[in-house]
């Protein structure tokens, strides 16, 4: 008995630690910062598929998952107790396409080191993995930042700059020029701390491999928003992830020449004339999974290339300075009146397409990729984007799982995060109505707790109201 009391000292002492270390700015951002606390009668969604379970208790002390009971059984003396009758507990999501910039126009981005990391936590976005730095230095910097207490924000996985070939649109990235400079950028960039690549529009088949060895040599996986390269291709020189799916993949374009990046349109409208019954389709599926490809579904960021769509949410617009906001606007405009415009079949298919590869085995990760026309904003994306899956014909049970323990277990992280166990990290999402039965329900949250300490999602989204495109 004396030493679990000592034990139980000890996690107390832990827990007051975690939210001693945070800033005087972030703390008045916390909700909930009991050394333990008692979450009762909630409907818990572990995210690991099953089905939910009515009526539960979760503690959580020192920033971990202490115990799961029924609410009848009386929760710790010593916690603080938080009723959460008619509300719903899901994982932390994991967002997997999660820039930290945001489309300036004329193919300049900005970062968003301060209001993109405190919306993804807003959202419930408890740990992220940028996918393409254009300002790796800062995402590096502001990791230990938010890491140390002094920013609020989620877990950030810090991918490296881009791995890009001659050509780019993008004036903000290197351009790789041989297989040995992939190498060393791969190298100089594992050394500064990233723990992801992403390889992009432009780098040659050449370029890539040499990227990806070097990555596996040391641990580290390399995805790709891909042109130049198809899918089969980049399966067979060994990337372990592909983004956005199906509507980058250019192989289907009739005139792909090798190391040569198409038309983004031109090679869109190709594809969107193809079945999702197409024995190519069904081969490159066949061939991802044989060779452990993951695909990361984007469909927020295409969704608003589709007249329309989403509908309008005052929340976004009031995140956005009044420059962006005139932007995105006006893209829309653009949008509503373009001619013959390839994406709503295009859309449609990636939607198809997804929902098949995870049929047939494949591993499908949740992002939301915050660039586009500019309407995709940090976390409320990441929302979006786990509607969208159940849109695409995946249960809501099956599209949550997707959106947090595919993530983590891709992230190698599954022992920590993505799911709601005892000893996992106290990340979890406190939302009012229950998204396993209506998904829409998944943007009313109430209460994030990232580590044990509970933040105030309104609070947070107040504080970056106007800034999206600024800062």
């Amino acid at each position: 008995m004396k030493n679990l009391v000592i034990v139980l000292l000890l996690g107390t002492i832990c827990a007051a630690q975690q939210y001693d270390k945070l800033a005087k700015d972030v703390k008045e951002l916390v909700k909930v910062s009991a050394p333990k606390v008692a979450l009762v009668h909630v409907k818990l969604i572990d995210g690991s598929g099953a089905q939910p379970k009515e009526d539960q208790t979760v503690v959580v002390s020192d920033g971990k998952i202490a115990a799961i009971t029924v609410a009848s059984e009386k929760p710790p003396a010593d916690a603080q107790v938080v009723d959460l009758t008619g509300r719903s507990l899901i994982p932390g999501l994991v967002g997997m396409h999660d820039h930290l910039f945001y489309p300036a126009g004329g193919g300049m981005f900005h970062e968003m080191g301060y209001s993109f990391p405190r919306l993804y936590l807003a959202a419930g976005v408890t740990s992220i993995r940028t996918t393409g730095s254009l300002e790796p230095y800062a995402d590096l910097e502001l990791k230990k930042q938010i890491d140390g207490g002094e920013s609020p924000g989620p877990r950030i996985n810090v991918t490296g700059p881009y791995l890009e070939g001659k050509g780019t649109f993008a004036v903000q990235m290197h351009q790789i020029s041989s297989p040995d400079d992939a190498r060393n950028t791969v190298n100089f960039w594992m050394d500064q701390g990233v723990t992801s690549f992403k390889a992009y529009m432009f780098i040659t088949r050449a370029e890539l491999k040499a990227a990806v060895d070097a990555a596996h040599a040391r641990g580290i996986k390399v995805t790709g928003h891909l042109c130049s390269i198809g899918f089969h291709e980049a399966a067979e020189l060994g990337i372990d992830d592909l983004e956005h799916g199906l509507t980058v993949d250019t192989e289907f374009f009739p005139d792909k020449k090798p190391d040569v990046c198409p038309s983004a349109r031109t090679a869109a409208a190709e594809l969107s004339k193809v079945s999702i019954e197409d024995p190519r389709l069904q081969n490159l599926m066949k061939d991802l999974v044989a060779h452990h490809v993951a695909v990361t579904s984007t469909l927020p960021v295409f969704e608003n290339f589709v007249a329309g769509r989403p509908a309008l949410q005052p929340r976004v617009l009031e995140a956005m300075s009044e420059p962006a906001k005139a932007a995105y606007l006006q893209n829309r405009v653009n949008v509503s009146t373009t001619k013959d415009s390839p994406w709503p079949a295009m859309f449609k298919l990636e939607m198809q397409f997804e929902h098949a590869f995870a049929q047939a085995g494949g591993t499908l990760l949740a992002g939301e990729d915050p660039t586009g026309i500019g309407g995709d904003l940090a976390g409320y994306g990441d929302q979006r984007e786990v509607e969208l899956l159940v849109e695409a014909g995946f249960t809501p049970l099956e599209a949550i799982k997707i959106a947090t323990y595919n993530g983590a277990q891709f992230l190698g992280q599954l022992d920590r995060i993505g799911i709601i166990a005892v000893g996992k990290a106290a990340d979890l999402v406190v939302i009012k109505g229950d998204p396993s039965s209506k998904i829409e329900d998944i943007e009313n949250v109430e209460l994030v707790f990232k580590d044990g300490v509970g933040y105030d999602p309104t609070k947070l989204a107040d504080s970056v109201r106007g800034r999206v495109g600024l800062n």
